[in-house]
């Protein structure tokens, strides 16, 4: 199956932020593309979304201190 512009620019994204992150110490276990929308992609209609999912406070505290350099105290 042959991969579209649009679905190759977004697995890239997806991995050059999980690259991103990981340098940080941050791991978002369900971090990719969303496959409905990668899937209504094709049509070229609606742009396929990255899913970042749910994470617990730890992990959003060390996304605060990666973005910003403070730890929100």
């Amino acid at each position: 199956m042959p991969t579209s512009p649009r679905t190759a620019q977004v697995q890239d994204v997806v991995s050059r932020l999980k690259a991103g992150l990981a340098s940080h110490g941050i791991t978002l276990p369900s971090l990719g593309v969303d496959p409905v929308t990668l899937a209504a992609s094709g049509g070229g209609f609606t742009p396929p979304l990255v899913e970042l999912g749910r994470c617990n406070l730890d992990t959003a505290q060390r996304l605060v201190v990666a973005l910003t350099g403070d730890g929100g105290r």
